[in-house]
């Protein structure tokens, strides 16, 4: 399950490097990297403002979704939530960010799949197509719900990628990552939570299917529709456990809202055919 050190960390010695956001908003991503043990470590950081520090949740949000596959029973890339100082723009600054190691295995390379898609697709094939054709789709399919609980806004090209081993002929997607634009990602006031409406279907920027979350579900077969582990009105406790103080209270409870609602919405409309 998710990961989560209260205790405040000294991580000044992280060199960060600037990210656009995809997103189009104010703002942008800082992510670093480093190596302990011989493993990779990956940091990143909530929405950043040079001017007002770091303003998002977005790390938050890594957490939340991390455990929520974990109950379903869906692979995932493991997040760690970390307290901790940093040094941004020459002042150290304290922050909550997370952390995830290297999904790649030994030997594989990775690429991602709007690349691949490009160099090795048929004419006039689509990328979800395309991901039937490889025998990805029942990992599409799980990111298809996925993508309806949380609301993610951002499942491009690049947030899936292909790993490939040459010397074993093997090719395999990542596990799913990078949730961090989903949820009430771009609520930062208490009048912005209040009106926000968990079951709107927002335009996302997708790859694969169409740009509604809700439409996408309609794309998966009755009979390829993923088994998962039943989500329950007791695993809130799950999903927020270590995180008030971290997010306000009216917004854990406006994220879990979410989360039930749009549980409850995919499961009536498995039952109704």
């Amino acid at each position: 399950m998710g990961g989560l050190i209260t205790e405040k960390q000294d991580l000044t010695y992280l060199t960060w490097s600037r990210i656009r956001r995809s997103s189009g908003t104010a703002g942008s991503f800082l992510k670093a990297y480093s190596e302990l043990g011989g493993k990779k470590i990956y940091y990143k950081l909530s929405n950043y403002d040079s001017v007002r520090g770091v303003i998002g949740h977005e790390c938050v949000n890594e957490l939340i979704v991390d455990r929520l596959l974990e109950l379903l029973g869906i692979e995932h890339l493991h997040y760690q939530l970390i307290h901790a100082d940093v040094m941004l723009g020459g002042k150290v600054q304290e922050v909550y960010l997370c952390a995830s190691e290297d999904f790649k295995q030994r030997g594989e390379s990775k690429i991602a799949l709007d690349v691949y898609y490009e160099s090795e697709r048929l004419e006039g094939e689509t990328p979800l197509d395309f991901c039937i054709r490889n025998g990805w789709s029942e990992y599409i399919y799980q990111m298809f719900v996925v993508d309806f609980l949380i609301l993610n806004r951002d499942r491009h090209g690049a947030n899936i990628e292909v790993l490939r081993n040459s010397r074993k002929k093997t090719m395999r997607l990542t596990p799913l990552f990078d949730h961090g634009l989903s949820l009430l990602f771009q609520c930062l006031t208490d009048d912005a939570v209040a009106v926000f409406d968990v079951m709107e279907d927002r335009l996302t920027n997708t790859f694969i299917g169409s740009r509604s979350v809700q439409d996408n579900l309609r794309l998966i077969p009755v009979d390829a529709r993923p088994k998962l582990h039943s989500l329950r009105l007791q695993d809130k406790a799950v999903l927020l456990e270590g995180l008030d103080g971290i997010l306000p209270g009216n917004l854990l409870d406006k994220i879990w809202e979410m989360i039930w609602k749009r549980w409850c919405a995919h499961e009536d409309f498995c039952h109704k055919g």
